[in-house]
């Protein structure tokens, strides 16, 4: 007699996470088309991650953009074709995960500030020492912690391994706001998040 075996239990992400996968052409738009289109989508790195919550543009126009006063052997990543990761060194402490966009040598990109963690919960609260999930991802330094974002990843394909992103399903209310932590072209309105989320890095002000 053959025992069928026990269904396994789904995981959030398997109840949450869309089926479209996001490829490089996705990014080759105007930045400030791609960011709001982001807020909502899964992001997976060696399949730990979540639903993006908070994202801020820089365009290299923009004189808080790290292009701004051109090529760096830094920034070089950015001035490459879009769909690629640009990850730094924040104040030599954290890395910073951005995905560049629009056209190549636009030098544009958006910065992943927040994320909903939904997959591998237990290997982010054993990288960043906690448990409160509000706080594994809040914030581009905590996200590339959880997330165990390093250097080794400036460069890589977004649409390939270890990065997986896939579109939302659905188009959640989105608002906007300053960015955080420059003092360049601070005024501007750049930083898109799920309007209410517990998991931002900081309330948007519309909030």
């Amino acid at each position: 007699m053959v025992v069928a075996a026990a269904p396994q239990p789904a995981t959030a992400l398997q109840h949450a996470m869309p089926r479209i996968r996001l490829r490089r052409p996705f990014f080759s738009r105007s930045v400030h088309d791609v960011a709001p289109d982001l807020i909502g989508a899964t992001l997976l790195i060696d399949g730990v991650g979540g639903r993006i919550a908070e994202l801020e543009a820089y365009h290299h126009t923009d004189a808080a953009a790290h292009s701004f006063r051109g090529m760096t052997e830094r920034n070089a990543v950015m001035f490459g074709p879009p769909g690629y990761a640009y990850v730094y060194r924040s104040y030599g402490i954290h890395w910073c995960l951005n995905f560049v966009c629009e056209l190549e040598g636009s030098a544009s990109a958006v910065l992943v500030r927040a994320i909903e963690p939904l997959e591998g919960l237990a290997k982010m609260r054993r990288r960043r020492s906690l448990a409160d999930e509000r706080l594994l991802c809040s914030g581009p330094g905590r996200l590339a912690q959880a997330l165990a974002v390093t250097h080794a990843h400036n460069g890589l394909a977004l649409d390939r391994l270890p990065f997986e992103l896939y579109a939302r399903d659905e188009t959640p209310e989105i608002t906007t706001g300053i960015r955080i932590g420059i003092t360049k072209a601070a005024e501007l309105p750049w930083r898109y998040g799920i309007k209410g989320s517990k998991f931002l890095s900081k309330p948007l002000k519309e909030d």
